[in-house]
């Protein structure tokens, strides 16, 4: 497939449409609708899209590929064409019906989307799920000295993580892009966050606990059981 990347700008209809087209006709010829749905990831064009009322974005802080938020649009497109359970799984589990090695799932998408879908991965995904594990590491220390206080938790484990608390960094994050300081926070602005924080910890911490943190967090992945996708060891940053 060709190897067309993300564009920040906003694209016509009519390039999304034809990655809409390529997956109805292969599905329609019979091919896995999975592996039609990476073909037609690697067609998309568009950063970031309005449809039908909903704002959807793509591509996080130009660098980080949403690719499941992309998968859920295509496959709304195609709604009907799709075995209800499979799709359910992968949009929500992250459990695709075919499991692909990290080359073989590049080449379908692209190199150029791969690696930004590996900058999410990282970036998003192994960062949130480094606030959980520390959190909960947290309330394993607080039971034990018989404290069973759920407060504060959360700027516990940012203090661990960052040496700073959560409304401090949310407040420098929104200094620096320029957002209006809200008290409250929509799901793409978390994830901008939650990518921003990742390369403040990169820029921030040693190599040392860089790795080991790294570490825990797909620790964290892989004892709540959810499905790690394809990818290989090349951390961005």
């Amino acid at each position: 497939m060709n190897n067309n990347p993300l564009q920040t700008t906003r694209s016509k209809p009519d390039t999304t449409n034809r990655a809409i087209r390529h997956l109805e006709r292969a599905i329609g010829q019979g091919k896995n609708w999975y592996i039609a749905l990476l073909e037609a990831i690697s067609l998309w064009p568009a950063a970031e899209e309005t449809h039908n009322g909903r704002n959807y974005c793509y591509l996080i802080a130009d660098e980080a590929f949403d690719w499941l938020l992309l998968a859920e649009r295509l496959c709304k497109a195609v709604d009907g064409l799709l075995p209800e359970d499979e799709k359910m799984a992968l949009l929500f589990q992250d459990r695709p019906p075919v499991r692909l090695a990290a080359q073989e799932f590049e080449e379908l998408i692209g190199g150029t989307k791969y690696q930004q879908y590996l900058n999410y991965f990282y970036g998003i995904t192994v960062e949130e799920a480094l606030i959980l594990a520390v959190q909960e590491e947290v309330r394993k220390e607080r039971r034990t000295l018989g404290l069973n206080k759920e407060h504060d938790t959360i700027n516990e484990a940012f203090r661990r993580i960052y040496d700073s608390t959560q409304l401090e960094l949310l407040k420098q994050f929104r200094r620096g892009k320029g957002y209006r300081q809200a008290r409250s926070i929509n799901l793409a602005e978390l994830k901008e966050f939650t990518y921003w924080l990742f390369k403040y910890r990169l820029q921030h911490g040693d190599r040392a606990r860089i790795a080991s943190d790294t570490k825990k967090a797909l620790k964290q992945l892989n004892s709540a059981g959810l499905f790690r996708p394809p990818v290989t060891n090349r951390l961005p940053g």
